[in-house]
């Protein structure tokens, strides 16, 4: 496993172009904001229907009411914490709560351990936010064929099969990467929210009295009217921000300025007016209150925008479990997942890759929770506590963040972000009321991944301090010099985790064919809390004695470890060597269970699982196969 360092360094920072610019502000139209940008499909919907009398209808002060709550729950979490705060605290350009983690632990401190279980927490819930956001957002694009004259009373048993079609396929063309299809996410986003403006905006002109829901005392009426179903509107009204995350995740994709321009300039303004107009079309005609979004369309209209809204929520599926496979990389580089197997899907773009086994775990997920709760109303119950779990991660992490980083007193640090966490709680107390009714499922979901990242790091740790017996390789290198083995023509490198310490691959290679090599190379991986590295820091070589070198090969926590192209690197600064007459040593550990009882005996013997199936060194460094040996070695563990 990669050894983490903490070294940091500027990354050159380029000003890009117009044509850049652009090209970049509508890629993130689609990637950035489609989650968020398909909420109108059941937010507003979700969020009256606690509102409806017996006769299904919701008074005018409460439909005016509940837009006014969604307009200043998109204000004050993503235009003013996000947009405009949060998107400051980038780790080399790059967002996202791990990253916001490994820029927090950079800084030292206190809280070492709290800080990895908050970074732990926030990727568990997003996790679950994986499966959920595919689940409920294609599951409600498509129920709106049960509006289109001539399916309705006829569609309903086929929405669920449709839904897992779409989504099954969705699934299936990961392995071919998103290059292909991306091209069309920005474009056909931009479609879908000039079409949200333009629904709205036609609904406002007839009931233009919406428009009082810019008021937010609007929106505190609603609980001052309806006191005891307050936590349940929360908890719907929440729905509008779901994916408010993906704006500071995928910056490194993108960069700050053009998420920030897109969101001020069209996301924002085309959502409100979609919202104003859902609210405008109930206050006239008050029986489209069970499908606000499709009603909206003129009825020729409703296929098209059927098709339309199954479009934009591929797209933000897509968007989402393209931060997953990010999120993976990120965390099996920072350690706190085993090795899996990533593939590159672009030879241009850096972040594009392809994770098998967390795109088949979601696959399952996802149809899971389809077949399971069946319709995008009962999936809502569901939704919104692993999202504002990870805006509450986010939050307190950042809190930190100024504190340490921007060398800000720590009641500065409360002032700024204490009442986005005020709020951001009170959201999270409403969601907690969906617990017994699916609200679990995310929660469950962000449990295993935070149970099984705390496996990895404790059986990581107990496994160093087990390796730790080994001489230091100075002492061995003294030894060698006074008793000399036979030596072999060609290169070895031995691959370790501590350069300090003599490779167990080493010593069993003396030990059982008593020869060394006459070029030694002790080769550590180590990855830094930053995204990437220059290839001028990729590499450090030092002498240790004739023949032995020791070398320290630097990747980022974005970047896929490639020992090959490192040596490549390396050959530049005067290692003369040929990759295909080295051999690469490696050990290959068989643990050794020590007796524990109860919890931690589960946690061992799940380690040893994950040790066993994790993605061999060889492959997972891109070491030509034909040149490794693997020494196997029994630990004490």
């Amino acid at each position: 496993m990669p050894k983490i360092d903490p070294d940091e360094g500027p990354d050159p920072a380029q000003r890009p172009s117009l044509k850049t610019f652009l090209a970049l502000a509508v890629g993130s139209a689609g990637v950035v904001y489609g989650d968020i940008g398909t909420s109108p499909l059941y937010a507003f919907k979700e969020s009256i229907s606690h509102l409806r009398d017996h006769a299904g209808r919701v008074a005018s002060q409460d439909v005016i009411g509940v837009v006014s709550l969604m307009f200043w729950t998109l204000m004050i979490i993503v235009t003013i914490k996000y947009v405009l705060i949060l998107m400051r605290f980038d780790n080399h350009g790059e967002g996202g709560v791990l990253s916001l983690m490994a820029l927090v632990q950079r800084a030292g401190g206190r809280g070492a351990r709290l800080i990895l279980l908050v970074g732990m927490l926030g990727a568990g819930l997003f996790f679950g936010d994986a499966m959920l956001t595919p689940a409920i957002s294609v599951l409600s694009a498509v129920e709106g064929l049960e509006i289109v004259k001539g399916f309705d009373g006829r569609i309903e048993p086929f929405l669920v099969p449709i839904a897992i079609s779409v989504l099954v396929g969705l699934f299936m063309i990961q392995r071919r990467g998103t290059g292909g299809v991306g091209r069309w996410f920005g474009p056909i986003c931009l479609a879908w929210f000039a079409a949200l403006a333009a629904l709205g905006l036609a609904a406002i002109l007839k009931a233009p009295q919406v428009l009082a829901a810019l008021d937010p005392l609007q929106g505190l009426g609603v609980f001052r009217r309806h006191p005891g179903v307050t936590p349940v509107i929360l908890g719907s009204v929440f729905l509008t921000v779901t994916g408010a995350e993906a704006l500071y995740a995928d910056m490194g994709h993108f960069g700050r300025k053009p998420i920030q321009v897109v969101w001020l300039a069209l996301v924002f303004p085309c959502l409100m007016l979609n919202y104003l107009g859902q609210g405008a079309l109930v206050l006239v005609d008050p029986q489209a209150a069970d499908s606000p979004f499709f009603r909206l369309a003129p009825e020729p209209m409703q296929l098209p925008l059927v098709a339309l809204a199954t479009a934009a929520t591929v797209i933000a599926s897509q968007a989402v479990i393209s931060g997953a496979f990010s999120l993976a990389q990120q965390a099996i580089q920072l350690g706190l997942l085993p090795r899996m197997t990533l593939r590159a899907t672009s030879e241009v773009h850096a972040g594009q890759i392809y994770a098998p086994q967390i795109n088949w775990i979601l696959m399952l997920g996802v149809a899971a929770l389809v077949l399971g709760f069946g319709s995008s109303s009962a999936l809502a119950n569901a939704y919104g506590v692993s999202v504002v779990g990870a805006m509450i991660t986010s939050s307190v992490l950042a809190v930190i963040a100024l504190h340490r980083l921007r060398n800000r007193p720590v009641w500065q640090s409360l002032v700024v972000f204490g009442p986005f966490v005020v709020i951001e709680a009170a959201f999270l107390a409403a969601n907690l009321l969906k617990v017994a009714h699916g609200g679990y499922v995310p929660l469950l979901i962000a449990s295993a991944v935070i149970f099984l990242m705390r496996t990895w790091t404790r059986g990581r740790a107990r496994l160093a301090q087990a390796e730790q017996s080994g001489p230091d390789i100075k002492d061995l290198v003294t030894i060698l010099a006074a008793r000399p083995p036979m030596r072999a023509r060609g290169t070895a490198v031995f691959l370790t985790d501590d350069p300090g310490k003599a490779p167990t691959s080493l010593l069993h290679n003396l030990k059982h064919n008593q020869v060394l090599h006459e070029h030694v190379v002790l080769l550590t991986v180590r990855v830094v809390r930053r995204p990437r590295l220059a290839d001028s820091e990729r590499i450090e070589i030092s002498d240790l004695a004739p023949g032995f070198k020791s070398m320290t090969m630097s990747f980022g926590y974005m970047e896929s470890p490639n020992v090959a192209k490192g040596f490549s690197i390396a050959r530049t600064m005067g290692l003369k060597f040929d990759i295909m007459r080295t051999s690469f040593f490696v050990s290959r550990r068989s643990l050794i269970l020590r007796p524990s009882k109860g919890l931690a005996h589960l946690q061992d013997l799940l380690f040893v699982f994950l040790m066993k199936n994790a993605l061999r060194s060889a492959d997972y460094f891109q070491i030509p196969t034909s040149r490794v040996i693997e020494l196997g070695a029994q630990v004490a563990f």
